[in-house]
This record gives C-alpha cells, sequence and structure tokens, in this order.
C-alpha cells in the first residue's frame, strides 16, 4: 500500500506555517508582558501592568507634595501620556497636566519621567523598564501651579526678552526677502525648537538662578542673530552679554540631552558665545 506524497509546494507551506505559529508564541519584541500579559498570536497588541508613581500637589488641599501610585493595564503601543489619560479619566480626574496636540509639536506635555525631562506623548511606555515603578513629576525650576503643571511666565518673561521676531529696516518690502540655501542653513537647527521647556528646566544654572535666561531663549536669541535678513543680532547680543546671559552657561549638555527635537542646544550657545567674543574684537 502506497502512502501519500507531500509536494515540495506543500512542505514549504507547512514549514512556513510552522514558524509564523513560533514567532507568534514568542510575542511581537518591545517590552516583554508581565505574567498574565496578552501574548495572543491573534494580531492583538500585548499587554502589561505597570506602576505609574506620580507627584501630587493641590495648593488648595496640600502643604507639601507627595506621590501617589496607580496600577494600570497598558499596551505596547501606548504611551507615558495615554498612562497619564488613562488615570485622570478613569481613577482620579483631579489629575492635572497639560497637553494638546499629543503628537510631539506643541510641546505642552513636557515632564520628568524617571528622572529625565521627555514628551511624555513621544515615551513609549515599552521603552521604559516596566518591571520597576514609571516616576512622573513636573519639570525642575518652575513654580508648580498644580500636579504636573508649571508656572512658564518665568520661561516665556526670558524668550520675549530677547526679540525672538525679524527685526528689519527700511520700508516694507513688496515681495519675500531672498535668502540663499546656505544662509538659511546657518541657522536651520534652532529653527525647530517648539518651547517645550525641557532644555531650560534640565539646567542646573536655572535651577539655582532663576534669573538666568536658560537655554532655550538664547537658542531662539540664535535663530535670528545668525539669519541674514535680521539687522537686530546686536541688540540680542547686547542683551545676551547680560551676567545672567550666555557667559552663565556651564555647558553641562543637560540641555541638548534634554531636547526632544534634538538640537544641538550646547554648539547654539558655544556659537552665540563666539559672535559677542569676535564682536568685542
Amino acid at each position: 500500500m502506497s502512502t501519500p506524497e507531500t509536494s515540495p509546494q506543500e512542505t514549504n507551506a507547512e514549514a512556513g506555517s510552522a514558524k509564523s505559529a513560533d514567532r507568534a508564541r514568542e510575542g511581537s519584541g518591545g517590552a516583554a508582558p508581565r505574567e498574565g500579559g496578552n501574548v495572543s498570536g491573534s494580531g492583538e497588541i500585548p499587554s502589561f501592568t505597570i506602576t505609574l508613581k506620580v507627584r501630587r500637589y493641590d495648593p488648595e488641599q496640600d502643604s507639601e507634595p507627595h506621590w501617589e501610585s496607580y496600577e494600570l493595564t497598558m499596551h505596547g503601543t501606548d504611551r507615558v501620556l495615554d498612562a497619564l489619560h488613562k488615570v485622570k479619566w478613569e481613577q482620579d480626574g483631579r489629575l492635572s497636566f497639560r497637553r494638546s496636540c499629543a503628537h510631539g509639536v506643541c510641546g505642552s506635555d513636557a515632564m520628568r519621567i524617571n528622572g529625565r525631562n521627555r514628551l511624555a506623548c513621544k515615551t513609549l511606555l515599552k521603552d521604559l523598564d516596566i518591571k520597576k515603578p514609571i516616576v512622573v513629576e513636573p519639570i525642575k525650576g518652575l513654580p508648580v501651579e498644580k500636579d504636573l503643571i508649571v508656572d512658564m511666565e518665568p520661561f516665556f518673561a526670558a524668550y520675549r526678552e530677547v526679540m525672538p521676531f525679524l527685526i528689519t529696516k527700511g520700508s516694507e518690502p513688496t515681495r519675500e526677502r531672498i535668502q540663499s540655501q546656505a544662509d538659511r542653513e546657518r541657522f536651520d537647527d534652532t529653527t525647530k525648537c517648539i518651547l517645550c521647556a525641557a532644555c531650560t528646566s534640565s539646567c542646573p544654572v536655572f535651577w539655582n538662578d532663576g534669573q538666568y535666561f536658560g537655554p532655550a531663549a538664547i537658542v531662539n536669541a540664535h535663530r535670528f542673530i545668525f539669519d541674514s535678513r535680521d539687522v537686530g543680532s546686536d541688540l540680542r547680543l547686547e542683551i545676551l552679554n547680560d551676567k545672567e546671559g550666555v557667559w552663565r552657561c556651564r555647558t553641562t549638555f543637560n540641555c541638548s540631552e534634554a531636547c526632544p527635537r534634538g538640537i544641538q542646544v550646547t554648539k547654539a550657545i558655544a556659537e552665540v558665545k563666539q559672535a559677542l567674543i569676535s564682536r568685542k574684537l
């Protein structure tokens, strides 16, 4: 009695199915789900449990800030912002924080996550150590108004002081002001700032000296100081030549590491210093 033969095509198909099943059992990569997490091979996103530890402060009720922890079931595609939403919508509606676009453009949700300044909307939970509590607190150096919300007025006051707008001379133009690609590239990096304050509030000089302009203000001054169409560079350089200006920078690189847009903040500050030195010479 003959046995049925299996064609090469059928063998390959069966082997491929077996491999796909093995990969499904192994999970989809990223953070490994905790015990009891969803590791289904049906295409469903794996879930896991996290502990979110949030620094809370309500000036109407608290004399001092305190910590509160929340157990949450989250998914591999979730961000810290999603975890905060889950707490606010399902566990404690009093939790306060800022957010707007939720896509890393508006800069509203800068906060300290596990001791580092980040945007909550750009920080995936699976990229953190979910075996430990995820610690969230407000950015440093600015007065806390409530929970994760800080008073941004000192930050924006420094920003306004460096005149972050184009200064020109002569009559109103009848056409656009022409600029070469090379001239535009000179300050391209510093045009990326979204005013999230992650850089400024990561600076130890800013923490200890509330008068320091801070990295963000200097970055935005840089954007116009090196703009070939602008005639206000000397004014801005004079402002930043103050004792609380660029010379207060200690080049710790905290600001560059904190910037969610990848701006080379420390380099921009050094270039403003060099412009001041060159002007004096």
